[in-house]
C-alpha cells in the first residue's frame, strides 16, 4: 500500500484481497458445458417426441 496525499495505491494483490486460483475458470467452463448440453438434449429430446 502507498500513500500519495490523501490518496491510496494498491497493488492488483491487495486489492482482490489475496490470490486468484484458476479453479474458478475450471468450474465455470464445465458448469456452461454441462447448461448447453443438458439444455440441448432436452431440446432434441422434445423435437423427436412430437
Amino acid at each position: 500500500m502507498e500513500r500519495i496525499g490523501d490518496e491510496v495505491h494498491l497493488s492488483e494483490q491487495e486489492a482482490s484481497g489475496g490470490e486468484r486460483p484458476h479453479i474458478v475458470r475450471w468450474v465455470l467452463g464445465i458448469s456452461l458445458t454441462l447448461a448447453v448440453g443438458l439444455l440441448s438434449a432436452v431440446w432434441i429430446f422434445g423435437a423427436l417426441t412430437r
